[in-house]
């Protein structure tokens, strides 16, 4: 089974629409046809990020959302790695997905380094 790695913004966009390609991918990860990998760091940002205000997910929906990654998924702890990123943030989507040799899908693909691992959401989908 393919392990993935699904960085914030994609995991928020899939979370605010049950349309287009994050939600297609959640959905494949719910029959479980994908192997989701997070760990502790990346659940953290994942709850940041469904609390902001802006998004208006009431308490239960964030709780709903984490609890499905945890059910659904696969705990993976990395090392932290040296390598140069845009956004110290998106270090542990990096190595997670790396050390763990799943793909990482993000919408901030300028935000990584050029490696083969790590597509958009649409690219993913059409490799499949």
């Amino acid at each position: 089974m393919q392990k993935i790695v699904i960085d914030t913004n994609v995991f928020i966009s899939a979370a605010l629409s049950s349309d287009g390609n994050p939600a297609k991918i959640i959905k494949m990860v719910s029959e479980y046809k994908l192997d989701l990998q997070y760990n502790v760091s990346i659940l953290i940002e994942y709850a940041d990020v469904l609390a902001r205000n802006k998004f208006s997910f009431s308490l239960e929906k964030q709780a709903i959302y984490l609890r499905k990654i945890v059910d659904l998924g696969s705990i993976f702890n990395p090392v932290v790695s040296t390598i140069s990123l845009h956004d110290e943030d998106d270090r542990i989507f990096y190595d997670t997905a790396k050390q763990a040799k799943a793909i990482l899908i993000t919408g901030n693909i300028k935000h990584y380094p050029s490696e083969s691992f790590i597509m958009t959401p649409s690219d993913f989908l059409a490799t499949l």
